[in-house]
C-alpha cells in the first residue's frame, strides 16, 4: 500500500479540507455475549425442500424479519416480490438501509435484549466474524452450501454469501461514444471535467476499497486529477448508476453493474483486465436469538437455490455449480476483482478510517450526514 499523503499536500493540491462526519465507528463487545464456538463443523447441509421448509414455518408463526444492507428503502423490493410469490403465506418484513447503521441497530438491540431481525444481509462483512466469536449467529448450513465457493462461506456454517456484487466505473456508450474504451486512468482528462458521478468513497466501505486500489494503481497524482474534475459525489452506491441511466452525467464511479455483454444496453460496465475493479460476497446469517429461525432457514434455502441464483442482475453467483452467461467469467477467477482483498480490507477497521479521512481531505465531507432519523436504538442507549 503506498504511504499515505501528508495533510499539507492534500491541501496544496486544493482538496477539500474538512473530515468527513461518519456515523461508523466500533461496537463493543456485549457483556452478555456468549463465548466463540468450537471450530466443529455444524452438520451436514439441509435435506428438506422449500416445500417442507414453507410448511414448518407457517407452522412456527409464518413470519420472517430481515435486515439487508442498501442505499435506498424499496432497493430489496424485487427480492420481496419474489420471495412472498413463492411463499404467499410468509409474512415478511424485509428493512433495506446503510449495513453500517443496520449493524449498530443490532449491536444494540443484543446489549438491551430488544433483537428485531431473525437474518442479516451486509455489506459489513466484519461484523459476521465478529458475531461469530461472540456467539450470535446460528450455525446452519442450507442445502447447496458445498457448492458455494469456498472463501463465500464460514466452513461452520455460521454465514453464507448469498449474492455476488461487483462495484467498478460505468458509462454511457451514448454520451462517450460507442467506439471509445474508457478506463479508470482516462477519468482525468480534461475532457471528462464535470461530465462525472460518483460515490463518496468514505461513505461506502466497498466504494473506498475501490478506490483505494485506483490510488495503489494510478498514484496520489491521480487522485488530485480526480479532485480536480467538477465529480458529482453523492451519497449511497446507486448514486452514480441514477445519474449515468438519467442521463445526468456520462461517467459513474462506484456502483454496481452488469458486465454481462449486450448490444442493446446505452451503458457500459467497465471489466477490464488491465484495470481494478472490487467484487465480494454479500454475507447472510441467521441470529442465534431469532424469534421466526424455520423461516429464517427458508429465506437462506431460497437465496441460494440455483433458480433464484441463475436469475442475479448481473450474471454471477456464489454458487460454482451455476455457469455465468457467455463472456462473463466466475467472479473469483478474475484477479483484478480483489475478492480476496475485500475481506482484508474491511478487517482492519484502523487502517479502513486512515483511508477514509484521506479521502475526504480530496473530495469534501458528505453531505447528508449526519443519520437517519429512525436508528432503531433502544430509547434508553
Amino acid at each position: 500500500m503506498p504511504s499515505f499523503p501528508s495533510r499539507r499536500r492534500v491541501l496544496a493540491v486544493g482538496a477539500g479540507a474538512a473530515l468527513s462526519a461518519g456515523a461508523f465507528g466500533a461496537s463493543a463487545i456485549p457483556a452478555s455475549a456468549s463465548p466463540a464456538a468450537s471450530g466443529r463443523s455444524s452438520g451436514r447441509e439441509e435435506t428438506r425442500s422449500l416445500d417442507e421448509l414453507y410448511q414448518a414455518a407457517l407452522a412456527e408463526g409464518g413470519k420472517l424479519v430481515v435486515y439487508a444492507g442498501g442505499d435506498t428503502p424499496t432497493q430489496q423490493d424485487g427480492t420481496k416480490a419474489a420471495f412472498k410469490d413463492r411463499f404467499p403465506d410468509i409474512d415478511l418484513t424485509l428493512i433495506v438501509d446503510y449495513s453500517k447503521y443496520h449493524d449498530v441497530r443490532v449491536d444494540n438491540q443484543f446489549a438491551t435484549d430488544t433483537l428485531v431481525p431473525d437474518v442479516v444481509q451486509f455489506q459489513t462483512l466484519q461484523d459476521f466474524d465478529r458475531w461469530k466469536q461472540q456467539g450470535r449467529l446460528l450455525h446452519y448450513k442450507p442445502a447447496g452450501f458445498s457448492k458455494v465457493y469456498d472463501k463465500f462461506k464460514d466452513p461452520q456454517g455460521a454465514w453464507v454469501a448469498t449474492g455476488a456484487i461487483a462495484f467498478s466505473l460505468l458509462y454511457s456508450t451514448t454520451a462517450v461514444g460507442s467506439g471509445v474504451q474508457l478506463t479508470p486512468r482516462d477519468l482525468v482528462d480534461p475532457r471528462w471535467k464535470g461530465k462525472i458521478a460518483s460515490s463518496y468513497p468514505h461513505d461506502d466501505d466497498a466504494v473506498l476499497y475501490l478506490y483505494t486500489l485506483y490510488a495503489q494503481k494510478y498514484g496520489w497524482d491521480w487522485v488530485a486529477g480526480l479532485a480536480a474534475q467538477d465529480v458529482q459525489f453523492a451519497r449511497g452506491s446507486n448514486s452514480p448508476g441514477d445519474a449515468v441511466f438519467g442521463g445526468q452525467k456520462p461517467i459513474g464511479i462506484g456502483t454496481a453493474g452488469s458486465a454481462v455483454p449486450s448490444t442493446s444496453s446505452p451503458v457500459k460496465f467497465v471489466i477490464d483486465p488491465r484495470h481494478p475493479f472490487m467484487a465480494w460476497g454479500q454475507r447472510t446469517a441467521i441470529l442465534k436469538q431469532a424469534e421466526n429461525s424455520t423461516a429464517a432457514k427458508l429465506f437462506l434455502n431460497w437465496q441460494l437455490s440455483t433458480e433464484h441464483q441463475q436469475q442475479s442482475f448481473n450474471g454471477w453467483s456464489v454458487r460454482t455449480d451455476v455457469t455465468p452467461p457467455a463472456g462473463l467469467k466466475q467472479m473469483w477467477e478474475y484477479p483484478n476483482a480483489h475478492v480476496d482483498g475485500f475481506p482484508r480490507f474491511m478487517a482492519d477497521r484502523a487502517e479502513v478510517e486512515r483511508w477514509k479521512q484521506t479521502f475526504a481531505l480530496y473530495f469534501g465531507e458528505v453531505k447528508g450526514d449526519p443519520t437517519p432519523g429512525w436508528l432503531g436504538l433502544h430509547p434508553g442507549a
